[in-house]
Order: C-alpha cells, then sequence, then structure tokens
C-alpha cells in the first residue's frame, strides 16, 4: 500500500468576476511510498501550494480523493505537518518554546514536552540557541525551528512548501544538505515544492512535474543518484541530464500555455 494516494483532484476557486471560477488543479493523481522523498515543480500559479494545502485538509477539493495509509484525508491533523516559506513563530516564544508548540496543542505534559522538544531542537544543529528567540537568528536557523516544530509531532508526512525560498543561494544549498542529514536518521515520508530545479533533483528520490494553470502531473522522474549525497552530486553529468530533461519539460508548458508571449 503506498503511503500516500492522491486521485482524480480537482479545485477549482470561485470567481464572480468570469461567472466559471479559476480552475487551479485538474485530475491529478500520484502515490508517495512510505519515508519517500518527494519533490515538485511547475510554473508558477500550477497550484503546486494549493496541492499541499489540499492535502493538509486546510482546503477541500471538488472531486477527487486524498489518503494517508488507506485512511481518507478529510480534516487537518497531526499526521501531516506543514512547513512554510515564511517560518510561521511566535516571535514571544523562545526557540525550545516554539518547538513545544505542537506538542502543548497535543495536550502532552510540560516534563515530557520538553524532552521532546529538546532531542529536535539537538536534531537540527540548535541545542546551544534553545533559549534564543526568533529575532536573535538568522533565516537558516529560523528556518531549522521550523523544521524541528514539524517532526516534533511525529507525522505521518511532512509537507515543505518551498521552506527554503526566502533564503540566499549559498544558505539554501547548505539547508538542502541539512534536511537530508535530518531526513536520513528517521526517513519520514517528505513532499517538497519547490521552484529550484537543481534542489528539487538534488533533495528527490522522485521528481513530480507539474503543468502550467489548471496544474496536472506532466510526468513522475525518478532520481537514482547514490545517498547520501554531498553538493559536489550537483556537478555530475547526470545530474545534468536530470536538469535538462527537467528544464526542457518546464519551458514546454510555459511555452504551451501563453504566458511566455504575455511576459514578452
Amino acid at each position: 500500500m503506498s503511503h500516500l494516494v492522491v486521485e482524480n483532484l480537482r479545485l477549482a476557486y470561485p470567481n464572480a468576476a468570469d461567472h466559471g471560477g479559476f480552475l487551479a488543479l485538474e485530475d491529478v493523481n500520484f502515490q508517495i511510498g512510505d519515508g519517500e522523498f518527494v519533490t515538485i515543480v511547475g510554473p508558477s500559479g500550477c497550484g503546486k501550494s494549493t496541492l499541499l494545502m489540499l492535502i493538509a485538509a486546510l482546503l477541500k477539493p471538488n472531486t477527487g480523493s486524498i489518503s494517508l495509509n488507506g485512511t481518507p484525508v478529510a480534516t487537518p491533523g497531526p499526521d501531516r505537518a506543514l512547513v512554510f516559506q515564511d517560518f510561521a513563530l511566535l516571535p514571544w516564544r523562545t526557540v525550545l518554546k516554539n518547538v513545544e508548540l505542537g506538542l502543548e496543542l497535543k495536550g502532552m505534559g510540560a516534563e515530557e514536552r520538553h524532552e521532546v522538544a529538546r532531542k529536535y531542537v539537538s536534531m537540527v544543529g540548535l541545542r546551544a540557541f534553545e533559549n534564543h528567540y526568533p529575532h536573535q537568528l538568522s533565516g537558516g536557523m529560523r528556518q531549522r525551528v521550523g523544521i524541528a516544530r514539524a517532526l516534533s509531532v511525529a507525522p505521518e508526512i511532512l509537507l515543505m512548501d518551498e521552506p527554503f525560498g526566502a533564503l540566499d543561494a549559498q544558505i539554501r544549498q547548505v539547508m538542502g544538505s541539512e534536511l537530508l542529514r535530518i531526513w536520513e536518521r528517521d526517513r519520514k515520508t517528505i513532499l517538497f515544492v519547490t521552484h529550484d530545479i537543481d534542489e528539487a533533483i538534488y533533495l528527490a528520490d522522485r521528481v513530480i512535474v507539474m503543468s502550467a494553470s489548471p496544474g496536472r502531473v506532466v510526468r513522475e522522474i525518478k532520481i537514482p543518484l547514490p545517498r547520501p549525497r554531498g553538493l559536489d552530486i550537483r556537478n555530475s553529468p547526470e545530474f545534468a541530464a536530470f536538469r535538462h530533461e527537467i528544464w526542457t519539460l518546464l519551458e514546454e508548458q510555459v511555452r504551451s500555455s501563453g504566458s511566455w508571449e504575455q511576459s514578452e
């Protein structure tokens, strides 16, 4: 049984201006295995973030279904954790207290949640900063707090929406390596949205390429590059071939959608 199954998913946003609504996703189908790291790329506006919101049950599809471990996804739950681009930390809480937040909401006792939170703060390399506040941290450190908070509630799947998009290129690469290091420890299932083709290839077991709006799955590309992966793998011929394949697919989508001409 696949861990996550998405079948025939469709979502249209109502829009009184054109009386037809905006069709964000149409007939989206894919499956993710337990412990798999899957990335999603696609043209801007193709519904990548919307897809994560549907899996988190923060939005409901018009048609289609989503199931996790064979159970239909109908409401938000601790089995799915979201990590956003904007960190979403509470500025009045320390690193440790931010990581404890989800555990508090689950009703875990103070002593136990403190122990669990410290474990994940250590896992992301921030033990020396557990009493710092978000404004005292760099962008990369704040994002590591967000990852620790998501992992602390022991979700079945981690949903990551452009989590490194606000970071500069060098820190972004370092954070990608850090995420792989963390993932290698417990192989949590991850679905990761990104605009960065190199990031998508570097992280993933498989890359899902989506069409221009309305978003559909154009192709699923397996990435059989060896693990663990160092940053130097980005310079390999195999990596370059995957980059070319995905870039060509995305360019085709942009051109076929007409947005290429509109932007000129």
